[in-house]
């Protein structure tokens, strides 16, 4: 499916652009630090694999998009979505052009954000579902709380790339707690 934001552009401006005015983060159910298999990488996923999706993807987005709605909000594990949500959602995603799709799939797969997370300086909130079949928990949410320096990790049982729509009142919650201070 689609993200509104990458926590990945949010890691690389504060890496290039420094922290003036940011006091937190907060990076939900984001594909860094590294999705693709590479020597020094060599759990990621294999580009021939990526490849292979992307192409069917692109034969047919519209039939992905809705094929897709189920591993994108996790509802085979009984997360309730609305039928009219899947739809806007699986819209909005179509809006956008095809070539932006490709390329901003491509990015969160193949850039490596490693280094930079490591140097983060603020406060940060990592939230990720065990079920996100768009960034594979082990190799995003589970190994950035490892490289953030001073983060508190948050992994959501059973929510998917969606969570943002299907554990709103948990998400909202455990922002509310990070900005107020209390998240623990």
């Amino acid at each position: 499916m689609c993200c509104p934001l990458d926590g990945g552009e949010v890691i690389r401006y504060l890496s290039r652009h420094g922290y003036d005015r940011i006091s937190k983060v907060v990076l939900i159910a984001v594909t860094a630090p590294l999705m693709l298999h590479t020597p020094d990488n060599p759990e990621g996923i294999d580009r021939s694999l990526f490849d292979a999706l992307s192409a069917e993807r692109t034969k047919d987005r519209p039939r992905w998009m809705a094929q897709n709605a189920q591993a994108f909000f996790a509802t085979h594990l009984g997360n309730q979505v609305s039928s009219e949500l899947i739809a806007w959602t699986v819209q909005k995603c179509l809006d956008c052009s095809a070539k932006a799709a490709v390329e901003v799939v491509e990015t969160g797969f193949s850039t490596d954000l490693r280094k930079e997370a490591g140097t983060l300086q603020v406060p940060t909130l990592i939230l990720h579902g065990d079920a996100d079949a768009s960034a594979p928990v082990h190799l995003t949410g589970r190994r950035l709380a490892q490289l953030v320096p001073d983060n508190i990790y948050k992994e959501y049982p059973g929510a998917g790339h969606g969570i943002f729509l299907t554990h709103t009142e948990q998400l909202n919650q455990d922002l509310l707690d990070f900005i107020e201070g209390s998240s623990s």
